[in-house]
């Protein structure tokens, strides 16, 4: 299933906090990357956040994967979920359906 992980900082980060924490975020998102279960990502223009698609069994699967990400885990980030799936009324443009 795709899963639309929408990140949230809900802590401020001080610079200190930054330059301990990041160092394990960034290996430990590129990890989940490379697992397969964040196909794409991306930074947030419109406040500070990143956004993953996701492609989990669930979305308890997306929850329990970014609840181990450092800022996550530390409190500083929490993430929306948004399932989603396959624009169905296109089939009706399809001949016969």
């Amino acid at each position: 299933m795709k899963v639309l992980a929408i990140g949230n900082i809900v802590k401020p980060v001080s610079p200190e906090q930054r330059g301990q924490i990041m160092p394990r975020e960034v290996p430990a998102t590129l990890k989940l990357y490379l697992d397969g279960k964040i196909e794409q990502f991306w930074y947030r223009a419109d406040k500070p956040g990143v956004v993953f698609l996701m492609d989990v069994p669930s979305i308890d699967d997306a929850r329990t994967a970014t609840a181990a990400l450092p800022l996550v885990a530390e409190g500083f980030a929490e993430y929306d979920y948004v399932p989603l799936g396959p624009l169905a009324p296109l089939g009706m443009l399809i001949q016969g359906k």
